[in-house]
């Protein structure tokens, strides 16, 4: 679905506006402080209303709960911010990972979900916001992938089929906006300590500590989040096309050094 609105008057919108989806934690939280800090309006966008209530209460940013892969949530989310006068840049963060199995191993379930959030879920919220990024004149969409969506790893087929998925969505997205001064930007971490992304992944606390036992300094949700923030606000006409952000310690995606635990 791609409801048709009214496009939103520019003089009515504040000069940087912004939905971040994926906000109730991790990246796309941090994304939230680190926009409102910076002075825009932002709307936070996630399923866990708890959550926003908790960020907005902290931040001034606006929550709304949805989910992405929705199409009745998406056409409310798009009516909700197209009242509040619309935006000039999307975020969208919300994506993730479920299970480390091989190929042969595969769980369709979990497949059906990366593929559907990851991808599916970009696509719709992306496809509903860029008539308003159109009418804006200077729209940005920012899309954070993942290094996973450029070197495939043993254990990581699902993932790497969803960020490959995402990462090539981007790059023609980018290609056919241009015309119409939207810039579209990729950022892809590599390691990245977050709250809940292994545990959410692998299942288990001890196997999702295990991913960053002794790395030192991996990459944190703050980090990526002031990037992020970096590219929506450089001058529109630059556009940072590929962000590619890892750890020191991650020379690549295996190459990985780790300190000896005690």
């Amino acid at each position: 679905m791609n409801p048709k609105v009214p496009a939103p008057d520019p003089a009515a919108r504040p000069f940087r506006t912004a939905v971040v989806t994926g906000a109730s934690t991790g990246i796309g939280a941090a994304t939230v402080r680190q926009l409102a800090r910076q002075g825009w309006e932002v709307f936070a966008v996630a399923r866990r209303s708890e959550r926003l209530e908790a960020l907005a209460a902290e931040t001034g940013a606006v929550p709304v709960t949805a989910d992405i892969t929705d199409d009745d949530d998406v056409a409310r989310l798009l009516a909700t911010v197209t009242a509040a006068g619309g935006i000039d840049t999307l975020v969208n963060i919300a994506g993730g990972a479920r299970g480390a199995d091989s190929l042969a191993g595969a769980d369709t379930a979990d497949w059906e979900w990366m593929l559907r959030v990851n991808v599916i879920g970009t696509m719709k919220i992306t496809r509903a916001f860029l008539p308003m990024l159109r009418a804006h004149g200077r729209g940005t969409v920012l899309n954070l992938t993942s290094t996973a969506g450029l070197v495939s790893y043993e254990g990581g087929s699902g993932y790497n089929a969803a960020k490959f998925g995402q990462r090539g969505m981007t790059q023609a997205l980018r290609l056919e906006e241009a015309e119409h001064n939207i810039r579209v930007v990729e950022v892809l971490p590599g390691l990245v300590r977050t709250e809940e992304f292994a545990l959410n992944r692998l299942g288990d606390e001890q196997a999702a500590r295990d991913v960053y036992a002794g790395v030192d300094e991996p990459l944190t949700a703050g980090d990526v989040a002031d990037l992020i923030a970096y590219a929506v606000s450089a001058p529109h006409h630059v556009n940072l096309d590929e962000i590619v952000v890892r750890p020191v310690a991650q020379a690549a995606a295996h190459k990985v050094i780790r300190k000896p635990l005690d």
